[in-house]
């Protein structure tokens, strides 16, 4: 008889800020500073590494190895990952399958992307879009306006069912961009770091009501990795222990029938949203009333109430009153998105869920500084791609503790790690030369490919 998973952690994670769309700064220099970070944070070096798993929506199809032969040409497996929004944790969920099967012991996962200005749009109008039934779904039962952006009227339609049917309003979206707005002013990664009253809020240009301005997403650049180990290679490098972050619970789906129920709640991928929670949460043995740490994707305010209510975090119907009460910030019963979630932090696609991943890790870990959610035992992250899949992860720290904000020495402990001098979580930083020294392969570095990052790095 096959035996069960076995345990898989995060080790190591990194991050570039995220910054708007401006064509600065190119994937490659993105994707390696981002995985540079990430292994430098694990404590290990490109040679340990032996699965790379790129994950990217906008690109051609090997961006992947144009970003990893920069750390090394070991010759690994390189996979490329293209799931919409929900294509980061897809890399994550892969590596956990590789690892927790025996596949590999050591993998780095690196979502990038390089976007264009403005809403998203398609590139391949010669056939036909993946999203074309619900289009199709969503004018007949809706309507659409041509000039408003679709993503918007998907999300707003599912916004505007959710007043008509449980009593939620306007002043409600409104005030979840607030809080995410107002969280993001501690997070140096964010690409907004602008406070916002709630009136501000609800009188800035409005994209698709209920949706306003202020309560959208951003098109993104920027870059997130994660280091993921087995159970068996992290028991073979016990110094390391301290920094790793267990996966307890995982779950990745796609769509049911139930897509084209006619609901527009449901066409915006509720209910594989909720199975991927209940699914998740049951294999890491937790309620989802017992969770006080949440990142989900909050790529319109809309989506951010109806994802508190699929994920089970308030009654069927409730997650306006949870709004209204204030349980959705520090205080209150759940903090969501510190990081300022993807309204004010921003949304390279493919970075998005390691993004996620990297805030929930440091304040597990209890070096996220501020913004340091304390007494968390398990932390949950809910990634949704429009399409479609959607990856909803739970973390709990390997010790089996609480998270608490970590004290001077152990901060300069953290600072310490690969010579960086600054403690990650709080200030966000270019690599250093000793990063890069630390967690470039030391048997097969490409010269030509060091003369490449030199050039692009000199650029900046």
């Amino acid at each position: 008889m096959a035996s069960g998973p076995a345990p898989v952690y995060v080790l190591g994670v990194g991050m570039t800020k995220f910054i708007k769309p401006r064509g600065k700064v190119d994937y490659p220099e993105l994707g390696f500073e981002a995985g540079i970070k990430a292994m430098v944070d694990a404590g290990i070096n490109y040679d340990d590494v032996d699965q790379g798993i790129a994950c990217y929506a906008y690109g051609d199809s090997t961006c992947g190895q144009r970003v990893f032969y920069q750390f090394g040409m070991t010759q690994i497996p390189v996979y490329n990952v293209n799931n919409n929004c929900s294509t980061g944790s897809t890399g994550l969920h892969m590596a956990r399958q590789f690892l927790a099967y025996g596949a590999a012991n050591v993998a780095l996962v690196v979502g990038f992307e390089k976007m264009f200005p403005g809403p998203l749009q398609s590139f391949f109008n010669d056939r036909v879009s993946p999203m074309d039934k619900s289009y199709i779904m969503m004018n007949a039962t809706r309507g659409i306006e041509p000039k408003k952006p679709g993503a918007a009227q998907l999300f707003g339609n599912a916004g505007r069912e959710y007043m008509e049917k449980y009593g939620a309003t306007v002043e409600d979206f409104a005030e979840i961009a607030r809080v995410n707005h107002a969280h993001s002013a501690r997070n140096p990664y964010s690409q907004f770091q602008d406070v916002y009253t709630h009136e501000q809020i609800m009188k800035s240009p409005e994209i698709f009501a209920p949706l306003t301005k202020l309560q959208c997403c951003p098109t993104s650049d920027g870059a997130a990795a994660a280091v993921l180990v087995s159970h068996k290679w992290l028991e073979a490098h016990p110094e390391l222990k301290a920094r790793a972050i267990l996966i307890a619970g995982q779950s990745m789906n796609t769509d049911a029938p139930s897509l084209y129920s006619k609901s527009a709640i449901d066409l915006i991928g509720y209910d594989m949203t909720k199975r991927a929670g209940i699914t998740a949460l049951a294999e890491a043995g937790v309620s989802a009333s017992s969770i006080k740490l949440v990142e989900l994707h909050d790529c319109f305010s809309t989506n951010e109430l109806i994802t508190i209510d699929g994920l089970g975090l308030c009654p069927p119907g409730k997650a306006h009153e949870m709004v209204r009460s204030g349980d959705i910030t520090y205080g209150g019963r759940v903090v969501i998105n510190p990081s300022g979630g993807l309204i004010s932090k921003g949304h390279p696609l493919g970075a998005t869920g390691l993004a996620q991943c990297a805030e929930l890790v440091w304040h597990l870990r209890g070096q996220a500084g501020e913004r340091n959610v304390e007494g968390v035992e398990a932390a949950l992250q809910h990634n949704l791609g429009l399409g479609g899949a959607v990856v909803v992860t739970v973390y709990k720290r390997a010790d089996g503790g609480a998270s608490r904000r970590m004290g001077v020495e152990e901060t300069r402990e953290v600072e310490r790690v690969g010579g960086r001098g600054y403690n990650p979580a709080v200030e966000a930083r270019g690599l250093t030369e000793s990063e890069v020294e630390c967690a470039r392969s030391r048997r097969a570095a490409s010269k030509w490919m060091e003369a490449e990052v030199r050039k692009e790095e000199a650029k900046l």
